[in-house]
């Protein structure tokens, strides 16, 4: 049985679909050990306590590498985690944290691109689509190796809102998907290329 710890900042709906994803069955072998929040008034919290999960709120890296030591997690996901980790965290844990960002990197992505601030500027560029992208971390902000991608059309009416939920309906498949194939070992990296086994 393979162990994931989540970390969150916000409401968490993208750790829901992997509570869902487990519950439901479709995802096998794998159990979220701990959820791990920046932010102590963040709802995924509440989430993960009504689903069992252990939950811990910290600030400290020291502290949430200890924790996620103590758990025996054999992947890390940021699910709407918005704060930069430090080189020496990601080193660590080369290679087993992965991310989910609103937008098809390498567009509307680095330092800056979060949330709502991602689909505005979408908006704004006038751009024809946009979507989500799930990708291994490294130092530098949304540039680590892509797992996998998928797209929505963006309509010349669409409002940042707008975009926001399309592209909300895309991450909350896409997560639990590579979750899975993360189970299920299908996942390879070769340099910067990720195969799907």
């Amino acid at each position: 049985m393979k162990k994931i710890a989540v970390m969150i900042s916000g409401g968490g709906s993208n750790l829901q679909s992997i509570i869902d994803s487990i519950e439901n069955g479709d995802i096998k072998n794998i159990e979220i050990s701990v959820v791990i929040s920046n932010k102590e008034s963040a709802f995924g919290l509440e989430r993960a306590r009504k689903a069992g999960i252990d939950t811990f709120y910290s600030n400290d890296e020291v502290e949430i590498k200890n924790i996620i030591q103590e758990y025996g997690c054999d992947l890390i996901v940021l699910a709407g985690f918005l704060k930069i980790l430090s080189e020496d965290f990601i080193d660590y844990f080369k290679n087993k944290i992965i991310n989910i960002h609103p937008s098809l990197i390498p567009s509307f992505c680095g330092v800056g691109y979060y949330g709502m601030r991602v689909h505005n500027a979408v908006v704004e560029y006038g751009v024809k689509i946009s979507g989500a992208t799930v990708h291994f971390v490294e130092v530098k902000a949304d540039a680590g190796p892509i797992i996998m991608q998928e797209c929505v059309e963006i309509l010349p009416e669409d409002s940042a809102e707008d975009v926001s939920k399309k592209v909300l309906k895309i991450e909350h498949r896409l997560l639990p998907k590579v979750v899975k194939l993360f189970s299920e070992d299908r996942i390879e990296l070769i340099g910067r290329k990720v195969f799907i086994k």
